[in-house]
């Protein structure tokens, strides 16, 4: 029956492929493909399995290929409350509009065709949704409110009206964050009812909203018991007895950490020593590897978190702490087991040799950068280093000096290779006892940052030479060129601002780097800095050695961070076996190559997903601390326009929208790239400097409005 099944639905295809436009009658279609078997009920079944996937559709005429219908088969991959994206079979996406989204829901399976497109956006075709042929299990998040007599549901997308509640499964309180789930559909968003199965707290508070966008994205916050009792194992077990006497021992040098004053998985150690012709460098990893192995319960849950996610005072981490902060972190005055890459550099800072080696060390001191900084500054101005610090940093101040040095070189080097120095402005929330934030800084780099930063190129780019010098199966660390729509586009922009661009056939990252570089004293400079930010490629993971078109390395990889990224352990995994256990280049690839391919895959997805959710976390926290300003002015710079209306920025990095409709004196027309008219003449743009007041802030969404203050 089966065979007969398949055989039906290849046949009914193949029909109506050739009937093309025209429709076939249901007779007229069993009839051609009638065999000597002749079955209906298996017919009927092949042509209803065919419509629920979408690859027929029934007419008045009878039955044709979806195709040849301009319809064709999507999955809806997001929603706003104003529109939502779907994606075809290619992966290509398509926008549609919130009304002709007939009530989908993301995961759903739709028929849809495409409409032409409005306004300015080019980047995607517009469609509509025609039917939705398969209903995904629909959960939202939203903030609960009294309404009607009960309650509703305000959806942090999906729509902008309020969806009703037919049922509570938990206690919920008016203005709760809440978890939903659609238990009877409608055509449209509004017209859903919904049933509340789960509370996160007031949404009001940005920790209850940071929780309902981790649950959203699939981000889990504790472990399994099976990952657990492998992190309780090997945190018991130590460093086995004889394992440091196999390796190298590196107790009784000059290695200490640099991180975060609050940082707790420490996975990197540094070390320098100058000699008569140049350094030998140090960076000295975590060998988690060795803890993890490769299919253990531990393993295959790092892999599917693929990275830690970091937002607020908050980490979720991709290793359990027994191991990310205790027997792999590199504390002070512990030994530990790493994996150390020992190199040797010219005068120049060149890369002249390196190897790996498995390693057993003492970290001497817990750096932090602050502190480090003000030894580098006591250090340049010949000042005495503060007593406090000389005390805890006795014995490695002079390495710091050196390390200085040698960073100068490096960063020297990188920027006569080409690379864009990008400035972006990240911020450092700060919260109280109760975990409200309550104030929003810049957060800065100093000298020490930069240190730990060329160093870790270092080490990276030794991996990826190491591998790619022995032809194994690899997890490399890649960013490609430009797509030359994005390069036209700055291009365009840039023009218009009067910025003089270099000549060129084709970008290359010194052509960003020039454009940078002449605007780096101007006013606009946060502006450029975000626009050739957005006209590059996003950096991904790839078994092949596509090279890093923003560092301008042919040879580039993630080996320094193995407690927080999957594709760090991964090659410490594969490095290992050939430096180390000494496997044949043969015998590696058969190992490997599926393993770096897959690797690859899922860490750049999860990726993705980790700065999504650092990103949403953040705006959260950043909108409850504006709550507290609400009515205070501003002096800010616009940093984008929309025909919405257009984004100021604040020097502490707080980003906020003016909407269009909130601007007096109006009409204003949107320019479609970065000016709002009035009456033909521009009247906003992208780096004008503008007095702002806080007109709201929804601590539930993450969003900041501004209007122009009264006197501007």
């Amino acid at each position: 029956m089966a065979e007969t099944f398949e055989i039906y639905k290849t046949r009914i295809k193949e029909i109506l492929r050739q009937s093309g436009k025209k429709s076939v009658p249901f007779k007229t279609l069993y009839g051609k493909c009638k065999g000597r078997k002749n079955n209906l009920a298996e017919f009927k079944r092949a042509v209803s399995a065919l419509e629920a996937s979408g690859d027929i559709l029934e007419t008045k005429g009878g039955f044709k290929l979806t195709a040849a219908s301009g319809l064709f088969k999507a999955e809806v991959s997001r929603i706003n409350k104003t529109f939502g994206f779907i994606v075809r079979d290619d992966g290509s996406e398509v926008f549609v509009p919130g009304k002709f989204l007939l009530g989908a829901m993301p995961g759903d399976t739709v028929l849809a065709r495409l409409i032409p497109t409005r306004g300015e956006r080019h980047d995607t075709p517009d469609g509509e949704v025609v039917e939705i042929i398969g209903e995904n299990f629909s959960e939202f998040t939203g903030v609960a409110e009294r309404y009607g007599g009960g309650f509703a549901v305000f959806p942090d997308s999906l729509a902008k009206e309020p969806i009703t509640v037919t049922e509570c499964a938990v206690n919920v309180k008016d203005g709760d964050k809440v978890l939903a789930e659609i238990c009877k559909r409608g055509k449209r968003h509004s017209d859903h009812r919904a049933r509340i199965t789960a509370v996160f707290g007031d949404s009001e508070c940005a920790v209850s909203s940071a929780e309902a966008i981790l649950y959203m994205n699939g981000v889990e916050t504790s472990f399994p018991n099976a990952v657990l009792d492998e992190a309780r194992l090997a945190e018991h077990m130590g460093i086995p007895n004889g394992e440091a006497e196999r390796r190298l021992d590196l107790r009784n040098e000059v290695i200490f950490t640099i991180d975060g004053a609050d940082t707790k998985d420490i996975d990197d150690a540094v070390s320098l020593k100058r000699l008569e012709d140049g350094w030998e460098l140090g960076v000295h990893i975590a060998d988690v590897s060795f803890y993890v192995k490769r299919d253990s319960e531990l393993d295959k849950d790092a892999f599917r978190r693929g990275t830690s996610i970091y937002y607020a005072n908050k980490v979720v981490p991709m290793l359990p702490k027994e191991l990310s902060n205790g027997i792999c972190s590199l504390n002070p005055r512990e030994e530990r087991l790493a994996f150390s890459c020992i190199m040797r550099l010219d005068g120049d800072g060149r890369l002249v040799k390196y190897k790996f080696s498995k390693s057993v060390i003492i970290s001497r001191v817990k750096g932090v950068y602050s502190e480090v900084n003000k030894i580098l500054e006591a250090i340049e101005t010949g000042t005495e280093i503060p007593a406090e610090l000389a005390e805890k940093y006795n014995g490695v101040t002079d390495a710091v000096a050196e390390m200085q040095r040698l960073a100068e070189i490096l960063t020297a080097n990188k920027i006569r290779r080409g690379a864009p120095q990008i400035e972006t402005a990240e911020c450092k929330l700060i919260l109280d006892e109760n975990e409200a934030c309550v104030d929003v800084v810049p957060r800065e780099r100093g000298k020490s940052e930069l240190i730990i930063e060329e160093f870790m190129l270092m080490a990276n780019t030794a991996a990826a030479k190491t591998a790619k010098e022995n032809g194994i199966p690899f997890v490399y660390r890649v960013h490609e060129r430009p797509a030359p729509e994005k390069t036209a586009e700055l291009l365009d922009v840039a023009a218009r601002m009067n910025i003089k661009v270099p000549d060129f056939s084709e970008i290359k990252a010194k052509h960003l780097a020039e454009i940078l570089e002449k605007t780096k004293e101007s006013p606009l400079s946060p502006v450029i800095n975000s626009l050739v930010l957005r006209s590059m490629a996003k950096a991904k993971y790839s078994e092949e050695p596509l090279g890093h078109f923003g560092l301008v390395l042919d040879d580039y990889a993630h080996f320094t961070s193995p407690i927080r990224r999957y594709p760090d352990l991964a090659i410490h995994r594969i490095l290992t076996d050939l430096c180390y256990n000494k496997v044949s280049a043969e015998s590696m690839r058969k190992r490997y190559a599926a393993f770096a391919h897959s690797a690859s895959e899922q860490s750049s997805a999860q990726e993705l997903t980790a700065m999504r959710v650092e990103r949403d976390c953040s705006d959260c926290y950043i909108a409850e601390y504006m709550k507290a300003h609400l009515g205070e002015d501003f002096c800010g710079m616009i940093v984008s326009v929309q025909e919405f209306g257009f984004f100021v920025q604040l020097p502490n990095t707080v980003e906020g929208l003016v909407r269009i409709d909130s601007l007096k004196d109006g009409p204003y027309d949107f320019d479609g790239h970065f000016t709002l008219t009035k009456n033909g003449q521009a009247s906003y743009t992208v780096g004008d400097k503008v007095h702002v007041v806080c007109a709201g802030a929804n601590v539930s969404s993450g969003q900041v409005d501004f209007t122009i203050a009264e006197e501007y």
